[in-house]
């Protein structure tokens, strides 16, 4: 498959001037956040318009402008449109947690998490441009007091600064590129000057779900901070459009290196031609395939999750029919740090549950009904 056969082409609405199309505070203004305003991009079904209705005091719901214009207008079943439109079906998970790994557990100050000893994830906001409907952060994302308090920051800086055995920090929330250019400036500018602070990561979806985002600007600040690293998160070869490709290599030319991490998601991507397909599409924008998780037992996400049994058949079958680097690494992440999904860390089933061994040595058992 070549690769004008991959990237879709640009469709900017009639009646939407294309300098504001292409404008990420324009974006961010009109995202759509009503039913009557997501209809004008899909026919909606009767379950899809209950769902947005009953669903909207539990979990939030917001999609960008462009990320509605790669939908398909028809298809309920569309792989795009089943990532961001609420399903009643996330009413229906006994088992989902708000907090599944224990995140607030690992929180040495407010916003930043803890797992390994060398390295921390720094929630820097609660906003994102459209809210994943499995979304890990889903009991904080879109909270109404938008964006961290500045005290909140300072503080989560000053304890780095005074944690000196923290060499990598990864910005995420949230999506550090919600920030403007001058804030994000000074936060990487904060992290850089902490001398133990070795490598600075950014995971954003943004040069997916609005990938206008990524100006020239905003490379000249991530350029002037390195060694910056960003990782975002491609699901489905759908989501690659000329303006989600122009914004990778843009982040590349500024010296960014990209990796992506997806979520293996039942009916969207649990499928090996998928998955090649989407590996093979990144590695020809340059973008290294590093993780696809297993999705979590998050609250409201039952109807996604795949049997890991089944997400270990599909990169085994991967495995020879495609460039190595072009696979993914499966991983189950867990209150103990990430785990392979393969030998020696699966241990495999135990009744309902999938045992596996954290790099610590610790045992975790994964609700996993077959």
């Amino acid at each position: 498959m070549s690769r004008a056969e991959i990237i879709r082409p640009e469709c900017i609405p009639n009646g939407v001037d294309p300098v504001d199309w292409r404008s990420f505070a324009w974006q961010m203004r009109n995202r759509i956040r009503t039913a009557e305003a997501l209809s004008q991009w899909i026919d909606l079904t009767p379950s899809e318009e209950s769902a947005i209705r009953d669903l909207s005091r539990r979990f939030r719901f917001v999609i960008t402008p462009y990320f509605a214009s790669l939908m398909d207008r028809r298809d309920p079943a569309c792989p795009l449109r089943r990532q961001v439109v609420p399903a009643a079906l996330e009413l229906e998970d006994p088992a989902g947690r708000a907090d599944p790994l224990d995140e607030v557990a690992h929180s040495p100050v407010r916003n930043v998490i803890r797992v390994y000893r060398d390295r921390v994830a720094f929630c820097v906001n609660s906003e994102c441009a459209l809210y994943c409907r499995f979304c890990l952060r889903k009991r904080m994302v879109g909270e109404p007091r938008s964006g961290m308090l500045e005290r909140e920051l300072e503080q989560a800086l000053d304890w780095i600064a005074q944690t000196p055995q923290i060499r990598d920090v990864l910005l995420t929330g949230g999506d550090p590129l919600v920030f403007s250019d001058r804030r994000l400036d000074w936060l990487l500018g904060r992290l850089r000057a902490i001398p133990h602070v070795e490598i600075i990561r950014l995971g954003s979806r943004l040069p997916v779900t609005l990938p206008y985002r990524v100006t020239d600007d905003l490379c000249s600040v991530l350029e002037s901070h390195h060694p910056v690293w960003l990782n975002t998160h491609f699901n489905h070869p759908a989501e690659i459009s000329e303006a989600a490709a122009a914004a990778c290599d843009r982040l590349l030319r500024a010296g960014v290196p990209l990796g992506n991490q997806s979520v293996l998601l039942r009916g969207i991507n649990d499928d090996p031609a998928v998955m090649k397909a989407l590996g093979e599409a990144l590695v020809r924008l340059r973008v290294r395939p590093y993780y696809c998780y297993q999705a979590q037992l998050l609250e409201g996400t039952a109807h996604f999750r795949v049997p890991i049994e089944r997400g270990i058949d599909i990169f085994r079958e991967l495995r020879g029919r495609t460039s190595g680097f072009a696979i993914p690494q499966y991983v189950l992440d867990t209150p103990h740090g990430k785990v392979p999904l393969d030998y020696p860390f699966a241990r495999g089933r135990e009744g309902d549950d999938f045992v596996v061994e954290a790099w610590s040595g610790e045992i975790w058992r994964e609700h996993n009904p077959s």
